[in-house]
């Protein structure tokens, strides 16, 4: 068990080496494969935490702080990446660019360090710093730079409001629907990717449809109460 247990964060640190692989394409502006590379690292997030739990991690391998570790992996492909990707790609001309570059890690980094982040039905208090995702939709459905600018503001505003957004492995309401509409954001995403963001409206249709379902499923949850 402490074997596994260990493998497990090894799994986790895979996100790193993967975090590089799309910072070395980003570089390169080469954002099919920069996506490809953050896709692989979001679906290696979505399989570790499962397994921490199943392992044990915090009993069986105790020497790695596995919270940390994710956090660490995280803010890379969740944070930086994405806003070097929302600068360095030319959805975002001059000033606005420089805008969204510096506004994003200041305002992750304190909501990464919230100790209030998770509710009690593991959902995230406040935007989660999801900004790969927000990142990887806009290169797919390319909204004018005004929209973007927008929608960057109220989201790190977000991240500090009494909102409610779903995870879509953890939070048990409507998991029958958002983990299949995750899975199908995630399929579309990689297509888009693979045929190098080519304008193709069905498959811009689908990603803008999931992309608003998770972003706003738990505020909808928060609106309409559970019933008992």
């Amino acid at each position: 068990m402490r074997i596994r247990a260990y493998s497990v964060h090894l799994f986790t640190a895979i996100g790193a080496s993967l975090a590089m692989l799309a910072l070395l394409e980003a570089a390169e502006h080469d954002w099919a494969m920069m996506t490809i590379w953050l896709t692989v690292a979001f679906v290696v997030d979505g399989i570790d935490g499962p397994l921490a739990r199943k392992y044990a991690v915090t009993e069986n391998a105790p020497i790695i702080d596995g919270v940390l570790l994710d956090l660490i992996i995280d803010f890379l492909t969740y944070v930086m990446i994405p806003a070097y990707a929302l600068y360095g790609s030319g959805l975002l001309p001059g000033w606005s660019g420089w805008i969204v570059v510096l506004l994003i890690p200041f305002a992750s980094a304190l909501y990464f360090a919230d100790t209030r982040m998770k509710t009690a039905d593991k959902s995230f208090r406040g935007f989660p710093g999801c900004w790969n995702m927000v990142a990887l939709a806009l290169l797919v459905i390319v909204p004018p730079w005004e929209v973007i600018l927008g929608l960057v503001v109220a989201l790190c505003i977000a991240q500090f409001l009494n909102l409610k957004f779903v995870h879509p492995v953890r939070t048990a309401r409507w998991r029958w629907i958002t983990l299949p509409v995750a899975l199908i954001w995630t399929a579309s995403i990689a297509w888009a990717a693979w045929i190098d963001f080519a304008p193709f409206p069905p498959l811009t249709a689908v990603v803008t449809v999931t992309s608003l379902y998770l972003l706003l499923a738990g505020v909808v949850q928060q609106l309409v109460p559970a019933r008992a």
